[in-house]
């Protein structure tokens, strides 16, 4: 399959704010545990925005980068941010707040997109590139909205999983934690197959609402 310069100028489109989206979000959970009481991650130089400290080649680069070229499901991860859980006074309930640091600030970057949209279609409909500007925006939001609805699937490792840990006896948590590898599995076969599709639709509800405000507020 023949890929176009214009494919390769979306993907550079793409990439910019999925980086930086999968960034903000292990620094979120960075910044929670740091607060909770576990520098684990500032000690690792995971406490930072810069994507290539959090980057994994295959989930980051790769997979994004084939299906968005090929057509394939878009699916992609970051390196988890490390958390020990000795350093922290509550276990259980400061996990929970690391855990969903990283889906809340999906949301906030999907809210700051509305307002540079907002500021876009006040300001930036002369601009030269404004078609590109749209689209970044746009995708901006839609993609953390994403990424918040997909980690928080009550399923280990996403965030959802250590969220649900909250609230379940002691052995459950064990059990799901020990068989995370086949639940990750279990992720990438859904993703690859169509079974994760199912989320595109309260995410692309949410998406044109938010863009939907940013438009009506600027008239």
């Amino acid at each position: 399959m023949d890929i176009s310069q214009q494919k390769i100028a979306e993907l550079a489109l793409f990439m910019v704010p999925f980086l930086f989206s999968l960034s903000f979000h292990e620094f979120a959970h960075g910044w929670v545990a740091s607060k909770k009481g576990d520098n684990t991650a500032e000690m690792l130089g995971r406490l930072s925005l810069n994507p290539f400290v959090h980057a994994d080649p295959i989930g980051t680069f790769i997979f994004p980068t084939l299906g968005f070229l090929f057509g394939w499901p878009l699916f992609g991860w970051a390196k988890p941010v490390p958390v020990n859980g000795r350093n922290l006074k509550n276990y259980r309930s400061d996990m929970f707040w690391i855990a969903a640091a990283g889906p809340l600030s999906n949301v906030l970057l999907a809210i700051v997109g509305v307002f540079g949209l907002i500021f876009f279609y006040k300001y930036g409909q002369g601009l030269s590139y404004a078609t590109p500007l749209n689209k970044m925006f746009s995708m901006f939001v839609t993609l953390n909205l994403f990424l918040a609805v997909f980690n928080l699937i009550p399923m280990h490792p996403l965030d959802g999983g250590k969220i649900l840990a909250r609230f379940l006896p002691e052995k459950a948590n064990e059990f799901l934690e020990n068989n995370q590898m086949i639940f990750s599995y279990i992720l990438i076969i859904l993703a690859f197959t169509g079974g994760l599709a199912i989320l595109a639709y309260p995410v692309t509800w949410m998406s044109r609402f938010l863009i939907n405000i940013a438009s009506a507020m600027v008239l």
